[in-house]
């Protein structure tokens, strides 16, 4: 995991943040995903100056093993000098070496944090989910520690003012946000009190605007008058021009495609971001088959 590189804002990761979260309800199920509620109290991270730091770093490893639902794994945590912020041997288990940057002997708070991620790295070694290449892997790991509870510490590690910053992860500190916020949706948490650093909480806010968004694109009923007119043109534009792929207007979030009963559309699920196929007949009410969320739509 990377620490000291320059803190880049925005959402350049979505998509595949999107695919990650959309991953995790396929391999672990909606079952699996919900069974990691409630998230990580803040209390099981505390590490104050006055703990030991090699006991204090195993009692916050039990705790990440323990929400994580990692129960015959050891971690076996150190310290040393090094590029990135920390790093963890997946071996066959069930102890696993975790290696933490020194720096973290001076900045205890943000332990917790890296050990979320170093977890989260066991945890889907035992899942065998991954994705190719080490830059869309890591991104994985963050937002699956995110949206399974524990990854809040990281977007908490982010700090910044006029001469320095601090941010521990792959996500932007604003993806961080999304995805804090698309659990937060979906379990019905508000994670907003557990932050120490303001940047964080300005992060999840922002996060937070944007995940809201999807849930007001259409075909939802919740869609904004601009996008419901935008969507009837280009739903006008399939149906005189059967079998086209070709839109009026560019970078719209659905697809209209011919299907055997007629027009269909399909979008992506505001909570697990797989893709919905609905027939086009005006107002419907769809489950998700994925995530189980049910949603009004006006096709």
């Amino acid at each position: 995991m990377t620490g000291d590189s320059p803190v880049v804002h925005g959402f350049p990761h979505l998509d595949t943040v999107r695919s990650a979260i959309t991953a995790l309800y396929r391999r672990m199920s909606y079952e699996g995903v919900r069974s990691y509620a409630p998230s990580l109290v803040p209390a099981d991270a505390a590490f104050s100056d006055q703990d030991d730091l090699h006991l204090g770093a195993q009692r916050v490893a039990r705790a990440m093993v323990q929400h994580l639902h990692l129960p015959d794994a050891r971690m076996i945590v150190a310290f040393r000098a090094m590029e990135h912020a920390g790093s963890v041997e997946l071996a066959a288990g069930p102890e696993y070496f975790i290696e933490l940057n020194d720096r973290f002997r001076t900045h205890r708070r943000d332990i917790g944090a890296a050990l979320s991620h170093e977890v989260m790295h066991v945890l889907l070694h035992r899942l065998g989910l991954e994705f190719p290449g080490t830059r869309d892997n890591e991104i994985l790991t963050d937002t699956a520690a995110t949206y399974l509870g524990a990854g809040w510490l990281l977007l908490d590690a982010f700090r910044e003012d006029g001469t320095s910053s601090q941010k521990l992860g792959y996500l932007t500190p604003e993806e961080f946000g999304y995805v804090l916020a698309k659990r937060a949706f979906a379990f019905d948490e508000d994670p907003s009190p557990w932050f120490t650093s303001p940047q964080a909480y300005e992060a999840f806010a922002a996060g937070r605007a944007r995940a809201e968004q999807d849930a007001r694109q259409p075909p939802l009923t919740a869609a904004g008058w601009a996008g419901r007119r935008r969507y009837a043109k280009v739903r006008r534009y399939a149906q005189d021009h059967p079998g086209t792929t070709a839109a009026p207007v560019p970078g719209v979030p659905y697809a209209f495609e011919a299907g055997p009963d007629g027009l269909r559309v399909s979008f992506a699920c505001p909570t697990c971001l797989q893709r919905i196929r609905v027939a086009v007949r005006g107002r419907v009410r769809v489950r998700c088959a994925l995530c189980r969320t049910v949603l009004d739509c006006d096709t």
